[in-house]
């Protein structure tokens, strides 16, 4: 495909399409060079997909519809996937909620949609990045690595997009680069061995969702948290509960009951929610009904330099 062309597809939804919830959690920080809004609310998001790298603009044409628009190489093997990307045959109906307060948030968004990327790559190392840090300073080494080591987005791409780096691409960062990053040698080490394991990886998205994530957690550096990260972004798994996360149980506590709970507590919690306790996180955070109060300053970053 000439990167001057362009592909382009519109979907039609059963009710209201918000894209913008669906791919709210695939969105590194507000300076995130694969995933940019722009003055018109549309979505520019890059891919590098099995076939290359693609530039796409995601943007609702009606209350029930979104068009894509999509450039490069990628860009046919990119809208034929987007009906899994926003959700399309993702059934918000089939979940019903147990406790009062994510009944409430369920009332307030029932469009939320979960989608799937099926790039298993593009999820996971985001996700080792973001290994115990603050989100800060994961965004800002996701920036720098992708800047850096990705490739230029082809067609109209706002300015400072970039295609996340090829497998072998990841595989070749040298350590001092990382090192730049901020990131600490076990994750650099983590996002290689992840890398070199590229092909495997990417024929996860094909097993189902429970199993595809307990292979993740067999990955050297990949445990639980991390294993569910990524498998709610590219497998769509409307289960996976991010465990060991510095602020997520807090806030299932918060918001339920009122007082702070530990990994423990969000589990038994959540557990009248299965399979859908990251649906249910999901519709507390778009309704706006997700709470954590704040006691005191952020999580310092903490330099590698200084550990």
């Amino acid at each position: 495909m000439p990167p001057e062309s362009v592909r382009e597809r519109t979907l039609l939804f059963p009710g209201p399409a918000s894209p913008g919830l669906t791919l709210a959690p695939q969105r590194r920080g507000p300076g995130d060079p694969c995933y940019q809004l722009d003055a018109d609310r549309a979505i520019w998001r890059t891919s590098l997909q099995a076939s290359g790298p693609v530039t796409a603009r995601i943007y609702r044409t009606a209350p029930d519809a979104v068009g894509c628009q999509a450039w490069g190489d990628g860009a046919e093997e990119f809208v034929e996937a987007l009906p899994a990307l926003l959700g399309v045959d993702d059934d918000p109906a089939s979940y019903d909620p147990q406790h009062p307060v994510i009944q409430a948030a369920a009332k307030r968004v029932p469009h939320l949609r979960l989608g799937r990327t099926a790039r298993v790559l593009e999820a996971l190392i985001p996700a080792v990045i973001e290994q115990r840090v603050p989100g800060a300073d994961a965004f800002r080494a996701w920036r720098l690595l992708v800047t850096k080591f990705g490739s230029p987005a082809p067609g109209p791409a706002p300015a400072r997009m970039r295609v996340p780096p090829a497998a072998d691409v990841w595989r070749r960062i040298p350590s001092w680069e990382f090192h730049r990053a901020n990131i600490d040698p076990g994750r650099a080490r983590t996002i290689i061995g992840c890398a070199q394991r590229a092909d495997a990886l990417e024929r996860l998205s094909g097993r189902p969702t429970t199993a595809a994530r307990d292979a993740l957690t067999t990955l050297p550096g990949v445990g639980v948290w991390t294993a569910a990260e990524t498998a709610q972004r590219a497998f769509g798994d409307t289960d996976a509960l991010s465990i060991g996360d510095y602020h997520i149980s807090k806030m299932v506590g918060w918001t339920l009951i009122g007082t702070p709970v530990d990994d423990a507590g969000m589990v038994e919690l959540l557990e009248p929610e299965r399979p859908h306790r990251y649906r249910a996180i999901r519709l507390l955070e778009a309704a706006r009904l997700a709470y954590k109060p704040r006691f005191g300053a952020r999580l310092p970053v903490q330099h590698i330099s200084n550990l």
